[in-house]
């Protein structure tokens, strides 16, 4: 969920500063996110991925609340004109979202934004950030890039009516505490890594739910949508959780389309593509061994 211009031809602005965010910037911080995420989009003839500036306000002021993300905002001369996020609350370290106010990009901002978070990883020793990126702007996919982050596969992002089916030989329940060790041994052997923060936070609100093969868990989804992610050992475990969603959250959920099978079914079941994301790492990776569908950072 990323929305920057930056170009390297410019040099950055003085009266320039960056720093930690506080509950109070998520007001001026959403609208600017809402903003530079709409104006993009229809600069690419896609719709706004974000419904009004309240949605946004509401995320960030979630963000910047959470004891689990480290958050930043720029200044431009004692005035926000952006803000970023970094998502420590798993092994792996998320980015996002990151905006910057339409009328001052392509003045180094993005790129100050981003030094910040990658230095606070790197501070934290995380083993690597992920990010996804709008597929369609080749700014940020550049900027990102020349950051050190190594493009990974496409993404896209879907949207449509409940499916509604069952799947045979599969069980989809609510996810407890009980669930965790076995949920992460199953994230751990797809991604070679775990995603404990992420998932026990999910359980708690009630968010996420886990899929049983002959009673064993063979995949959980902490949440569908941007916020959530879901892994499984096979697209059997997680069609039976896409199919078992009773609403389908906007603007969808995000499926990798090298998963042909799974993106197919999809299509088949009424779901349509809302428009193109690229995952993009720097650090640990390795390549998924199982199905999944990331969060909008990972």
């Amino acid at each position: 969920m990323i929305a920057v211009h930056s170009s390297s031809m410019l040099k950055p602005i003085s009266g320039i500063g960056i720093r930690r965010a506080a509950p109070e910037d998520a007001e001026a911080c959403g609208r600017i996110c809402y903003d530079a995420f709409t104006t993009i989009n229809h600069q690419h003839n896609f719709p706004p991925e974000l419904p009004a500036p309240d949605a946004a306000i509401g995320v960030l002021r979630r963000l910047f609340s959470h004891p689990g993300f480290f958050c930043v905002v720029a200044e431009l001369n004692g005035r926000i004109v952006g803000s970023n996020c970094l998502d420590e609350r798993s092994t792996i370290a998320g980015v996002g979202p990151v905006t910057v106010e339409p009328n001052t990009q392509n003045r180094s901002i993005g790129r100050m934004l981003m030094r910040a978070v990658m230095d606070r990883a790197r501070e934290r020793d995380f083993p690597g950030v992920r990010l996804l990126q709008a597929t369609f702007h080749s700014r940020s996919l550049c900027l990102y890039t020349k950051l050190g982050f190594d493009p990974r596969e496409l993404m896209v992002v879907m949207h449509g009516s409940p499916i509604n089916q069952v799947i045979k030989g599969c069980k989809v329940r609510s996810a407890t505490e009980a669930d965790l060790d076995a949920a992460n041994r199953v994230c751990e052997s797809v991604h070679g890594h775990k995603r404990t923060g992420e998932l026990r936070e999910a359980i708690a609100l009630g968010t996420a739910d886990v899929v049983e093969r002959d009673h064993e868990i063979t995949g959980y989804a902490s949440e569908f949508g941007y916020r959530g992610h879901a892994v499984a050992e096979s697209n059997l475990d997680l069609k039976a959780l896409l199919a078992s969603m009773k609403d389908f959250p906007r603007p969808g959920v995000i499926v990798p389309t090298r998963n042909v099978d799974l993106f197919r079914w999809c299509l088949e079941n009424n779901l349509r593509v809302f428009q193109p994301m690229t995952l993009m790492t720097t650090g640990l990776y390795n390549e998924p061994r199982g199905a999944y569908l990331p969060s909008v950072m990972y």
